[in-house]
């Protein structure tokens, strides 16, 4: 699992890169990202999985925010991102990952 950001110079956003990789998902039939970039719709953002096995998709996310997030794996299981900036208790018994930017 990765997070990748990089800053643009012609505008206030950041290009967010959220990557996962490792044997539990290659057999995975789909992973969504799921937060508030997305109002948490469920379908809205879904990874792609490339030749080598790693799940991608990149986001350009407005800088000087925060924005908390989760992965849906198969549509039943959801997973935090070891890599986030921070976690956050979710409400619902569970923790949210954090980027902030």
């Amino acid at each position: 699992m990765s997070i990748e950001k990089k800053l643009l110079k012609a505008k206030p956003v950041c290009k967010v890169k959220f990557s996962l990789a490792g044997d539990q998902y290659k057999s995975a039939s789909s992973i969504l990202l799921v937060g508030d970039f997305n109002n948490w719709q469920l379908g809205e953002t879904p990874l792609k999985m490339a030749k080598t096995g790693v799940w991608s998709v990149s986001l350009d996310l407005e800088t000087g925010k925060s924005y908390q997030f989760r992965y849906l794996i198969d549509g039943s299981n959801w997973e935090n991102d070891p890599e986030a900036d921070s976690f956050i208790p979710s409400g619902l018994g569970s923790e949210n990952s954090v980027v902030a930017l």
